[in-house]
């Protein structure tokens, strides 16, 4: 069976880059520089301990995405990438290529969608599938068979990360995110629950619409999600990873060939 190794590519990049205008704070070119020779030695590690069949790298795209336009304030306040950075993402999927990972960078889409519509088929088929990634909202694809590498903190993404962390299956991190929102792509939640009373609810009544559903009479909280119907179903369905975007290549263009 095949294995892909899906690179998050900004995830990756921007946290390296990061650490890098820290330590050359007045020289743009030699942030990039120094980017560019870190993300080939990450890469090379990742490569050598995924030892992958296929691999590639999964850019976003800057145009907005259906949720911008479904929601105009997603991801309102969020730090913009770096001109330096932005302008310097040929030559960093130069040297992926080099490595030989071809990069994916769609016109329209968000990565995330992107590598949910990469998992989606092949864990289908019993292919193994691993994401380099340390972005937990993947974590709501687990169930399907992904594994998720967190490469900075060495650590993997999985069913034992998630009860650890939010208490609940990987199946209802959707409906938690529903109702708490996520800070971080401005989507609002509902207002007064936070992730206990979150965790709380899903473990009683199971999903979102089992909570919509219920009688409420005797339970505040409850009464709070209900009055809020509206704002859930919306942070749900952005929250929510669409995995069915057509790509225009099949698994064969993505075989990894090391470099000579």
């Amino acid at each position: 069976m095949a294995h892909l190794l899906i690179l998050d590519a900004l995830n990756l990049i921007r946290r390296i880059h990061s650490v890098q205008r820290k330590q050359h704070p007045d020289d743009v070119a030699a942030q990039l520089a120094a980017t560019d020779i870190t993300m080939q030695r990450a890469v090379n590690t990742i490569l050598q301990e995924a030892t992958p069949s296929h691999v590639i790298a999964v850019f976003d795209s800057e145009a907005p995405g259906w949720r911008k336009a479904k929601y105009a304030a997603y991801k309102e306040g969020r730090t913009a990438m770096p001109d330096a950075l932005r302008q310097g993402l040929g030559q960093l999927q130069d040297s992926l290529l080099r490595l030989g990972i071809d990069s994916l960078v769609s016109e329209t889409d968000e990565a995330d969608d992107l590598i949910a519509t990469l998992v989606k088929p092949l864990v289908a088929n019993d292919h193994q599938v691993t994401l380099i990634s340390t972005d937990k909202g993947f974590c709501q694809l687990l169930d399907s068979g992904l594994q998720i590498r967190d490469y900075f903190n060495k650590r993997w993404l999985d069913h034992a990360f998630v009860q650890q962390q939010y208490g609940l299956q990987p199946s209802q991190l959707v409906d938690f995110w529903a109702l708490t929102g996520i800070s971080g792509m401005n989507i609002k939640g509902v207002p007064g629950i936070g992730e206990k009373t979150a965790q709380q609810l899903l473990s009683e009544y199971g999903t979102l619409t089992q909570l919509l559903d219920a009688d409420a009479t005797d339970n505040k909280k409850l009464q709070l999600v209900q009055q809020h119907r509206e704002v859930c179903l919306l942070a749900q369905e952005l929250v929510r990873l669409k995995d069915d975007i057509p790509l225009g290549f099949n698994l064969k263009d993505l075989r990894y060939t090391p470099p000579a």
